[in-house]
């Protein structure tokens, strides 16, 4: 059993393949300060060696997701102290970008509220994101003299097109759930009252999954975008050959058999029977 997360401004509870992380600074909306920047990196780096952690589903405590950074901790209190600005920059980045964006597990956002400024970085970073149609999204950032900053501006093109990013960003204006789902900031939008339920039944089709062949889809997406075609090609190709040797589950072999052997398994139609699979990768290493 892995010991316990013992957090002042982020919860982790893992339930069933998933783990629950909900930034808990509800009575400031959730605003990331450098506490929760670093207990946040820290809470990365266990649950990615956390067996019993198959999918992160990262939400906010209260009325919020994230109202973003912290306006007073994160930015005046540090503006005389460089070397402490320095490491809470470096922390801000490191878990909402460069670990959240290449993470070896799903993530998700479940986004139940609020939703500012320097969260779209978390938000644009998670593999999927659900959001509550009563939840409220803006780059308020123009509004009081500042630009969409610490690569908020960069994340979202990784999510939306030139004509929604540069509306959002030059007019300020918020929008709800339905509309974050009708530019493709996230996947879904739906009730408030089903928003954990929804989540859940996501979070727990991917938890069935083989983890090995989930962060190899991931990781090939990912880098091979923004290749050009022979580059992919050749990377692809080098990826799925690792994936085949470095499988524990040995998924392609398992699958294939359930569908040529034993015709128990439709492609296109189902999943294969990863229970299955496991029995018999037991067997094989208990006879070995």
């Amino acid at each position: 059993m892995s010991e316990p997360y013992r957090n002042e401004t982020v919860l982790v509870e893992v339930s069933e393949g998933i783990a629950w992380i909900t930034l808990n600074r509800p009575e400031k909306r959730n605003a990331m300060n450098p506490t929760l920047h670093f207990e946040m990196v820290d809470v990365l780096d266990r649950l990615e060696t956390d067996p019993a952690a198959r999918v992160l589903v990262i939400t906010g405590a209260g009325e919020a997701w994230s109202a973003g950074q912290d306006i007073k901790e994160y930015f005046r209190d540090l503006d005389d102290k460089p070397a402490e600005r320095a490491r809470a920059s470096w922390a801000a980045q490191e878990w909402r970008w460069r670990r959240l964006w290449g993470y070896p597990k799903p993530t998700i956002a479940m986004v139940n509220g609020y939703c500012f400024g320097g969260a779209f970085t978390t938000l644009t970073s998670c593999d999927l994101a659900i959001a509550a149609e009563e939840a409220t999204f803006g780059l308020s950032e123009v509004n009081w003299g500042i630009l969409p900053g610490g690569n908020v501006s960069r994340a979202l093109t990784e999510v939306l097109g030139h004509r929604d990013v540069m509306y959002l960003i030059l007019t300020g204006e918020p929008f709800d759930g339905k509309r974050a789902a009708e530019m493709g900031l996230v996947n879904r939008a739906v009730p408030l009252a089903d928003l954990v339920t929804e989540t859940t039944k996501l979070a727990r089709t991917l938890a069935d999954k083989s983890p090995a062949v989930l962060s190899a889809t991931k990781q090939a997406y990912k880098y091979a975008k923004d290749m050009d075609f022979w580059q992919a090609e050749e990377y692809l190709k080098v990826k799925s050959n690792l994936l085949n040797l470095g499988d524990p589950d040995r998924s392609r072999a398992q699958g294939m058999s359930q569908f040529l052997d034993e015709k128990t398994y439709r492609p296109g139609v189902q999943s294969y029977d990863r229970a299955q699979q496991n029995d018999a990768v037991a067997d094989n290493t208990e006879d070995s």
